[in-house]
């Protein structure tokens, strides 16, 4: 009797045991399986829209906007850089960061789920689905990746969350929307709107409807991005600064050659000022 009454109580915390190991493994079948490595979907130079040509993403801008944007196509003709900075490895952050450009893979919790990339110059995204509120942030607390608050959704009805809505907000400047220099507003009230789904068809294809909602648009711009869950994984050391051979000097950008020395990236271009250099007069 003595042995039977020591047993129960050890029954009972054994199952407790079990029931409270089982039930993180239960939330997790409530997601959906990204697991793996993603890319962009191959079909030319990543850029916001990409059903439409790089320079011709016929982009709702601002009288003001679309000015700076032919002016930054047409120093990119001469031989220079224009608004992209993405050369001088300034993180490229939101929405230009979903590009797929870079790898990426998805770490997903019931409190938060992160974006990693393989790039050293793009931080991780935290997407918090935690339901908190949005914090008060000034505009020296904005970052490249923004301030990410997300929400599972069930959109089936099957018990299994299949999407993620997010709203990004606080992305921090500058930022332009692809390489060709396409700018974006100049301050912190832009909002991306996302909806991540796996395609019904294609597991292996997953989709990012984005919306922007900035003051450099006359309107929100909503675009689909879709990516490819690679079928060998393998993440290298990405690492942007080494091999950097661009030199910024003033508002001048120029080309370090293999010499060692300063070369012009435009014709005509003004060499550096050297006023704080002693030269010897001849």
């Amino acid at each position: 009797m003595r042995n039977r009454n020591r047993i129960l109580p050890i029954a009972i915390a054994v199952l407790l045991c079990a029931m409270v190991a089982a039930a993180p493994a239960q939330e997790t079948t409530k997601y959906p399986d990204w697991s793996g490595q993603w890319r962009w979907v191959p079909d030319g130079p990543p850029r916001y829209d990409p059903s439409k040509p790089l320079r011709k993403q016929e982009a709702p801008l601002k009288p003001e906007y679309q000015a700076r944007f032919e002016a930054s196509m047409r120093d990119q003709d001469r031989g220079g850089m224009g608004l992209d900075q993405a050369y001088s490895c300034l993180p490229p952050g939101m929405p230009r960061m979903m590009s797929g450009i870079a790898a990426f893979e998805f770490l997903i919790s019931p409190d938060v789920t992160h974006i990693l990339f393989d790039r050293n110059d793009y931080a991780p995204r935290r997407i918090y689905t935690d339901g908190r509120a949005w914090p008060k942030i000034g505009i020296e607390d904005t970052t490249y990746p923004g301030y990410s608050i997300g929400q599972w959704v069930d959109t089936d009805g099957d018990g299994r969350y299949d999407e993620l809505r997010v709203e990004t907000r606080h992305i921090r400047n500058p930022r332009t929307w692809d390489q060709s220099g396409m700018p974006m507003a100049d301050d912190d009230e832009g909002v991306i709107k996302e909806r991540l789904f796996l395609d019904k068809s294609n597991p292996a294809i997953l989709h990012d409807e984005m919306t922007a909602i900035d003051n450099s648009l006359t309107r929100p711009w909503t675009v689909m991005k879709s990516y490819r869950r690679m079928a060998k994984v393998w993440w290298p050391e990405n690492n942007c600064i080494e091999g950097q051979a661009w030199v910024t000097i003033g508002k001048e950008v120029y080309y370090l050659s293999a010499d060692g020395t300063i070369m012009p990236i435009k014709k005509g271009q003004p060499p550096p000022d050297l006023k704080y250099f002693y030269q010897e007069k001849k």
